[in-house]
């Protein structure tokens, strides 16, 4: 402190002694290098970037796109730095001010590297493709978000480093905090665990149809904390990935086929003959559909219930889309409407019979003649 305050009061008596020149020229020396940015920026690097594109090695092409806007502000340090290198106060000898500039060189060079690592990076691109993830819609923001936080960590500690503060002391007193901090924030740590289960098992992606014991609808988005869902109601459920990580999830955008399954009821009195005919005529018609899937289709029939008869309707559809459907289904029914029509076979509507049976003669006799005595007695009594 001693040292910047000697050097403050030196800079205070060159001022009073300086010509109006001197910060002309310095003045000029700034506009200079701005002018110099807006052609650097305008023609030679458009240049540099048409003939990077021509090479092979694409690597340089991506390093110059991300260091574009970092470069813009090089050039206006670098003219700030030499204007003040010109007066004749030598504030740039101080310590604090050498500081200052190169910490705001190494923020540049982890601006440059920060944006190098976006989640659309070329890099990602190829890495996706090698390993065959470029349907995935996860893994690669994670991976983004993870390593740009992590330069800007890294960015960081090197600036600390650079002004003079110990990174072993720095780094002691982050696990002391840290460990306070996660004794604090367990949920949040299991969280991001949950995350890294979900983009490695991948047991879902972005834009899926999920179903938890919890909550049912399409994927919008996995962060390190949660994931948002979006019900069939249109709003956005945010669930902590720990929950969703620990739940059985039943995807429902991986089926390659829908099914359909369920029990006819048709009277109790119906002939067999019918009914084999109707059970024929239903299987004959789902396999020439143009919509039902022919790898498993199953009509027999299979139950007496108590006041009908059951015949059992078992076929998937080749579309998964829910209105797509809904149309098969409709569509089929009716075509089995029709063939319970043609085939004079009735569907059965839930009933009971009760069934009283005749009562024996001598008892019949017996209540009668009782009722008579009764009818005497009363007549008696009047």
């Amino acid at each position: 402190m001693d040292e910047v305050q000697a050097q403050w009061e030196r800079i205070w008596r060159t001022l009073s002694n300086l010509h109006w020149e001197d910060f002309a020229v310095a003045l000029g020396i700034f506009l200079i290098f701005l002018l110099f940015r807006k052609v650097f920026t305008k023609y030679i690097y458009k240049l540099i970037l048409a003939v990077s594109r021509k090479t092979p090695a694409e690597t340089v092409t991506n390093l110059l796109m991300s260091f574009e806007k970092p470069l813009r502000w090089f050039w206006v340090i670098i003219g700030t730095y030499l204007a003040l290198l010109y007066l004749p106060f030598h504030i740039t000898t101080v310590n604090f001010v050498q500081q200052i500039y190169s910490s705001f060189i190494i923020a540049l060079f982890g601006w440059g590297f920060f944006n190098y690592f976006s989640q659309h990076s070329t890099m990602f691109t190829k890495l996706a493709k090698k390993t065959n993830l470029e349907e995935d819609s996860m893994l690669i923001p994670f991976l983004s978000k993870f390593i740009r936080a992590a330069i800007v960590v890294l960015t960081f500690v090197i600036i600390l480093s650079e002004n003079g503060v110990e990174i072993g002391a720095f780094v002691a007193g982050l696990g002391v905090a840290g460990l306070a901090i996660s004794l604090a924030a367990q949920d949040t740590i299991s969280n991001f665990l949950g995350g890294v289960v979900i983009v490695t098992e991948k047991p879902f992606s972005k834009g899926d149809w999920i179903e938890t014991p919890t909550i049912e609808g399409t994927v919008e988005d996995i962060s390190f904390r949660s994931t948002q869902i979006r019900t069939f109601s249109d709003t956005i459920v945010t669930i902590p990935n720990s929950t969703i990580a620990n739940d059985p999830i039943t995807n429902w955008s991986t089926m390659r086929k829908r099914r359909v399954d369920f029990e006819l009821g048709i009277m109790f009195d119906t002939p067999t003959e019918r009914v084999e005919k109707a059970v024929q005529d239903i299987e004959k018609m789902l396999r020439s559909h143009e919509g039902v899937h022919q790898d498993v289709i199953m009509v027999n029939f299979t139950e007496f219930r108590e006041s009908r008869l059951g015949i059992f309707i078992y076929y998937f559809t080749k579309t998964t889309i829910w209105s797509e459907y809904l149309n098969v289904k409709e569509d089929v029914n009716k075509k089995i409407l029709n063939i319970l029509k043609e085939d004079k076979v009735d569907v059965a509507i839930p009933s009971q019979n009760l069934i009283v049976a005749e009562p024996e003669k001598e008892e019949v006799q017996k209540v009668v003649k009782e009722l008579e005595n009764d009818k005497r007695l009363k007549e008696g009594d009047s």
